[in-house]
């Protein structure tokens, strides 16, 4: 479950009953540090939180200072965990820096607002966020809201400044990109920005609703993706067997709908009848998607793409080309390679490659990344050691 899965909630509540809440953010982190910039924790005036923004290290500290230290407005606050500023601050030991916006409800409801609204749709977001000074919380978004949609900000930036805060949240959502910078506004003193690229929520389409699919829902929304689940058989596509998934279809390929799928979103195919893996991949193929997958052997998969392609008026040479290169642009066989046995750990396997597909990584382990940049970073200096024998 997303940070912001467990916030919304919460922060529905506490508006509803008119109650004031604190939003922390990490803006920045320097060094080490569990969460990385975009994290976030709600705080109650009760004491209820949800989300997180560290390993667990920081959240009781942060939040029972947060209303004293929001007192005179939204601001960064600085929380190190380096040895070197305290006796093993806050107990975790990692040596980094992390840097969180604090802030009440007047700049963070209507940023709540409309990140809900983003999260819902499933549809991409980008913010730019004054951190510092008098308009610290000040926001801009885009794609922007109709007028009166999201309340005007209580300090407004001069014209300029928000022209300027308007630019950088188009660009960072033409670009997709997350930075840190400083208005140019030409004074000696300009606030700092933070400009944040929110994708799209995931969606993962299984069409196949066997016993195997059940571990592969429940990972997926855990991670807070949206999950469809759709198979034929009307007995095994159904809510009751599949209580986490948003959409549970019982539908065949000849009826099926794709209205919910989004060019962001991925497909598995794992039924385990011939012909409905069939006739699903077949529908599949047309669509724009960032991953499709389809469980099995190779060969199968193969076969199955030389028949859709023969039903599509293909033969021979044209049929079995055609076959090849959807195979080169699809999943098959499904997954990484962890060593799985059993359905829980076919379904991480699964999950970990469409992660990997839709999130970015190279799928290898932190050590051996860490360990080829450190060899990376030494060969510049031995190359200059070399040159000067």
């Amino acid at each position: 479950m997303t940070d912001l899965e467990q916030i919304l909630p919460l922060w529905r509540e506490l508006s509803a009953a008119g109650t004031e809440y604190v939003l922390a953010t990490v803006v920045a982190v320097e060094g080490s540090g569990y969460r990385k910039p975009g994290a976030r924790m709600l705080i109650a005036s009760d004491g209820r939180r949800a989300g997180t923004i560290s390993g667990g290290c920081l959240e009781g500290d942060v939040a029972r200072k947060a209303f004293w230290n929001t007192a005179n407005g939204a601001h960064v606050r600085r929380y190190s965990t380096r040895a070197e500023d305290g006796d093993v601050p806050y107990g975790m030991g990692c040596g980094g820096v992390i840097l969180l916006l604090l802030e009440r409800s007047a700049t963070a409801g209507p940023l709540l607002q409309r990140l809900a609204r983003s999260f819902e749709a499933r549809e991409p977001l980008a913010v730019a966020t004054v951190l510092e000074g008098a308009w610290a919380g000040v926001r801009s978004f885009f794609p922007p809201e109709p007028v009166g949609e999201i309340p005007e900000a209580a300090t407004p930036l001069p014209p300029t400044d928000a022209a300027q805060l308007d630019r950088l949240a188009e660009q960072a959502f033409a670009d997709r990109v997350s930075y840190s910078r400083r208005l140019d506004s030409g004074a000696e003193e300009t606030p700092a920005v933070r400009v944040e690229f929110h994708e799209a929520r995931p969606g993962l389409h299984i069409f196949g609703a066997g016993d195997d699919a059940i571990p592969l829902v429940r990972q997926a929304r855990q991670l807070g993706w949206y999950v469809s689940v759709t198979d034929g058989r009307s007995h095994l596509a159904t809510h009751a067997r599949f209580p986490e998934a948003h959409e549970a279809i019982a539908s065949g390929a000849e009826s099926l709908s794709l209205h919910g799928v989004r060019p962001t979103d991925a497909a598995v195919v794992m039924t385990h009848s011939l012909d409905q893996d069939r006739r699903f991949l077949g529908a599949l193929l047309d669509r724009e998607l960032a991953y499709i997958g389809v469980l099995g052997p190779a060969r199968r998969t193969l076969d199955m793409l030389g028949q859709i392609a023969g039903e599509r008026g293909l033969f021979d040479e044209a049929a079995e080309a055609q076959a090849r290169a959807w195979m080169d642009a699809l999943h098959a066989p499904i997954g990484l390679e962890l060593g799985a046995d059993n359905s829980a750990s076919i379904a991480l396997e699964i999950l970990a490659e469409v992660h990997r597909e839709l999130r970015g990584g190279s799928g290898r382990s932190l050590r051996e990344v860490r360990r080829a940049r450190r060899n990376e970073s030494a060969r510049p200096a031995a190359i200059a050691q070399n040159a000067a024998i």
